[in-house]
C-alpha cells in the first residue's frame, strides 16, 4: 500500500457564484459521503481545506539568515485549495479516487504517489 496527495486545485478568479443553501447542503452530502466510503475502506488518511494564497509566508535562505515574505511562493492564478493524503494499492487505485473526488467537487485534482523515504511512521 502507498500513500497518495490528491490535491484539489482552485482558479483564483474562477466564475462560482455564491451557492444557494441547498447547494451547499449538497456538497456538504457529496463530502460527507466520499469521506465516509474512504474511511470505511481503509482509504482516508486526513485531509485538509487551505487558506488563500495571500495568507501564505514563503520562508528563504538569504546570506546567512532567514528571509520572510508575505504572500504565495509563486504568483500563479491557480492554486491548491486542499487535499486528501490517501492509501491506495497502486496508481489506478489512487486515480479511481481521484475520479470520485472531482465528482464530488467539481474541481480538478492532481495525483502524486509519495516517494519512500526510508522512514515508517508510528
Amino acid at each position: 500500500m502507498s500513500q497518495y496527495l490528491l490535491s484539489v486545485h482552485m482558479v483564483e478568479g474562477e466564475a462560482r457564484g455564491p451557492a444557494t443553501p441547498e447547494e451547499m447542503q449538497g456538497f456538504m452530502e457529496r463530502v460527507v459521503a466520499l469521506e465516509d466510503e474512504m474511511e470505511a475502506t481503509g482509504t482516508f488518511v486526513f485531509s485538509g481545506r487551505l487558506t488563500a494564497p495571500d495568507a501564505a509566508t514563503v520562508v528563504r535562505a538569504g546570506d546567512g539568515d532567514m528571509i520572510m515574505t508575505d504572500g504565495p511562493f509563486a504568483e500563479s492564478k491557480e492554486h491548491i485549495g486542499g487535499f486528501y493524503i490517501i492509501d491506495a494499492d497502486d496508481d489506478e487505485a489512487a486515480l479511481a479516487w481521484a475520479r470520485k473526488v472531482v465528482a464530488a467537487i467539481g474541481a480538478p485534482i492532481e495525483v502524486r504517489p509519495f516517494q519512500a523515504t526510508g522512514r515508517v511512521r508510528a
